[in-house]
C-alpha cells in the first residue's frame, strides 16, 4: 500500500525502544517513576501546574468531558469527521451528541453548521 494512505506515521527511535524496555523490565508498567517523570516534564514544557497521564486519548477525552461538567440532558456539538471517541465521551457522560459538518474551505467544523445544531 502506498504510504499516503496511512492515517498517521510514528517515529520510534532506539532511545524510545530502550526507554520502553527499561519500564517493561522494571517494577511498574502502568504507574511509577517513569509516569511521574513524564508528567513533570509535560508540566515543565507547558508551564502547567498539573498533568495527569492517561492510558489513551479516549480516556483523556472521557475525563475532560467529566471535568467540563457535561451531564445527562446536555447536548454537545462535534464534527462527524473525527475519531469516534470524540462523540463517545459525550455519551459516556449521559449527554446527547449533535454533529455539525465541516467547512469545505477550511476542513474545520463549520460555525454556521454549529449554530444550526444549537437548541
Amino acid at each position: 500500500m502506498h504510504k499516503s494512505y496511512f492515517y498517521g506515521r510514528q517515529s520510534i527511535g532506539e532511545d524510545d525502544v530502550k526507554a520502553a524496555m527499561d519500564v517493561l523490565r522494571g517494577d511498574f508498567i502502568t504507574t511509577g517513576p517513569a509516569v511521574t517523570a513524564f508528567e513533570k516534564d509535560i508540566c515543565a514544557y507547558t508551564g502547567a501546574a498539573y498533568c495527569v497521564a492517561m492510558s489513551s486519548a479516549t480516556a483523556a477525552l472521557h475525563l475532560a468531558t467529566l471535568a467540563a461538567d457535561v451531564r445527562p440532558g446536555d447536548e454537545v456539538i462535534t464534527s462527524p469527521i473525527t475519531f469516534l471517541a470524540s462523540a463517545n465521551c459525550v455519551l459516556y457522560a449521559g449527554a446527547s451528541v449533535k454533529f455539525a459538518d465541516i467547512c469545505p474551505a477550511t476542513a474545520n467544523i463549520d460555525l454556521d453548521e454549529i449554530e444550526k445544531q444549537i437548541t
